[in-house]
């Protein structure tokens, strides 16, 4: 099994350079034919290159080593550069040194050069002037970069799935999309994020991921807390899941938009619908009227176990989803595509 893995600590080092050549020229009918060492080929970089087809850190190894340059050769021949080792990562991973984000890796096969392979060594040739006919000096290669970084991974999904335990978050993940996360019925069921895609008939596809739950102090870190507020930072609109069998529903949406406040300003205010689930249970049908009259938002009432009125979920969702490629449009970028 491959769990989802959002975290990785990996160490690079660049390839060394190949060291300098030391040879004289020997022919026939030439005694003195000179130093003739070339110099040493670069170390390989190591790249961390994002690839959309990659959707976890699981694959990435704690260690990468660039290869190496090879040796200046006779004849003036320089060593040949070592290849770079290129390292898939998701879209959307966050590359930190030392607690410093150093890369955003945000678009597919975009780059950055984690450790740089090192310089070649001069051969003996390159050491020959009028003074020093007969250089017998020549330098070893330099040793590549050694760096340790720190992978994060934001899920980069179109639609986030807010709402405190057992809400129904996957059990409606599991409703819209081919996704398989673990129902049960027990807080925290969901311990990592999970993106299921829904489709259309036009092709297009809405990427939704499901947050593990929050509780109150998420921002805090308390529960699962910083671990997975930082997945919806990505997400372009929001879906709120309220438990509308629970008194006093409308309490949970304005808890959960505080906690998203306190983590990143402006996170709640993004473009959002209020899903009332459980709609199929007798105190849900009492608190849908009164929700309705707390909230501003569009509130769309059904049962993730049911299938009850999923068809209105699907038709705002691809509103949304419409909203958002047209505004990426309007301001020249590209929107993300799944």
């Amino acid at each position: 099994t491959r769990y989802f893995v959002d975290h990785r600590r990996v160490r690079v080092v660049g390839g060394q350079g190949g060291g300098g050549g030391h040879s004289f020229h020997s022919e026939p009918r030439k005694i003195f034919g000179g130093p003739d060492g070339g110099n040493g080929g670069d170390g390989g970089h190591v790249i961390l290159k994002a690839d959309r087809q990659t959707k976890s850190l699981s694959s990435v190894l704690p260690f990468y080593q660039g290869i190496h340059g090879e040796r200046g050769g006779s004849k003036n021949c320089y060593g040949a550069n070592g290849a770079c080792v290129y390292v898939k990562v998701p879209v959307g991973t966050l590359v930190k040194e030392d607690g410093k984000v150093v890369a955003d890796l945000t678009q597919d096969g975009e780059e950055y050069v984690a450790a740089y392979g090192g310089a070649g060594g001069k051969g003996n040739h390159f050491f020959l002037s009028n003074e020093n006919r007969a250089p017998t000096l020549f330098t070893p290669g330099e040793p590549g970069q050694d760096r340790v970084l720190h992978l994060e991974l934001k899920t980069t999904a179109h639609a986030g799935l807010v709402g405190f335990p057992n809400a129904g978050k996957s059990s409606l993940l599991r409703a819209i999309s081919r996704a398989r996360p673990a129902v049960a019925a027990y807080p925290f069921t969901t311990l990592n994020p999970h993106v299921g895609i829904v489709h259309y008939q036009d092709y297009e596809q809405v990427a939704v991921a499901d947050i593990p739950g929050l509780i109150k102090g998420a921002h805090q870190n308390r529960g699962l807390g910083m671990a997975f507020l930082r997945h919806i930072e990505r997400c372009h609109f929001l879906l709120y899941v309220v438990d509308l069998s629970v008194s006093h529903p409308w309490t949970q949406l304005q808890d959960l938009k505080y906690e998203l406040e306190q983590y990143k300003k402006g996170l709640s205010e993004r473009p959002c619908v209020i899903i009332g689930n459980k709609i199929d249970l007798a105190e849900s049908r009492i608190n849908l009227p009164l929700l309705k009259e707390r909230v501003e938002d569009r509130v769309i009432a059904l049962s993730a176990l049911r299938g009850d009125n999923l068809e209105e979920l699907f038709l705002h969702l691809r509103e949304l989803y419409d909203a958002y490629v047209k505004t990426e449009e309007s301001r020249g970028q590209n929107p993300v595509k799944w």
